[in-house]
């Protein structure tokens, strides 16, 4: 054990932090070990990067309300929203990640551009993505709490084009949201006042309507509808 405790002690310690210096003026960069490191302090921000630049907060949203509209509590569960709203965020912001791959990812692994540098341009697809959804109001109401002014919509700071972008995303949504509710609202309206007029005001309405209303949403193929509509308000 004396002896092995010698032998370890000989070995060469590992440097936690290692900086080279690179081709610019001041730049440098830093070891693996303190890479690996970033990138998994990166990594617990990856669900709230998810909601914030992507399509994904649009979605989630307007399941939620079809499910409230349809009366249904638990089904589909949060489960299948969760997956089928991944899902289909992938596949609509499928071109921004193929871009940023060809732009940022691809030049980093063939270390033609450093890891700053390689985000910086990964990051110019996301950003075209959100300033086409974001709306100009949400736009100057967020560079007015900020106090600051941009010359062009390109020069606005990641900063304040996120809350912007999330606003406009959640506006449309209700958006959306609202145009669902009203058939479902009509047929609730129509089944309580049939009650009613039969004298059955101790029957529940929702009771009722529910087959109606599934029924009306299978009929029309919601489901891809909804599908369909979301996706083509991003263009697709």
């Amino acid at each position: 054990m004396l002896a092995g405790s010698s032998a370890l002690a000989d070995l060469p310690g590992i440097p936690a932090v290692t900086m080279t210096p690179g081709e610019g003026e001041g730049a440098q960069e830093y070891s693996v070990t303190l890479q690996i490191l970033a990138l998994m302090t990166a990594l617990t921000f990856l669900p709230a990067m998810v909601m914030m630049m992507t399509s994904f907060t649009r979605i989630i949203v307007v399941f939620a309300i079809l499910r409230q509209a349809l009366g249904l509590q638990a089904t589909p569960s949060n489960q299948i929203l969760l997956g089928l709203t991944l899902f289909l965020t992938i596949f609509i912001m499928k071109p921004v990640l193929e871009e940023a791959n060809r732009v940022g990812l691809q030049p980093y692994l063939a270390e033609e551009v450093t890891s700053l540098e390689a985000v910086e341009l990964a990051s110019e697809p996301f950003r075209d993505f959100m300033l086409g959804q974001t709306r100009e109001d949400d736009l100057a109401l967020f560079m007015r709490i900020s106090d600051t002014q941009y010359d062009t919509p390109e020069d606005v700071s990641f900063w304040v084009l996120m809350p912007a972008f999330v606003t406009s995303e959640l506006k449309t949504a209700f958006q959306i949201g609202f145009i669902l509710f009203i058939p479902f609202l009509i047929i609730d309206m129509v089944v309580a006042s049939v009650l009613m007029a039969m004298g059955m005001m101790m029957l529940s309405p929702i009771i009722i309507s529910l087959p109606f209303k599934i029924m009306l949403f299978v009929l029309v193929d919601g489901w891809a509808l909804v599908m369909g509509t979301l996706a083509a308000s991003y263009g697709i």
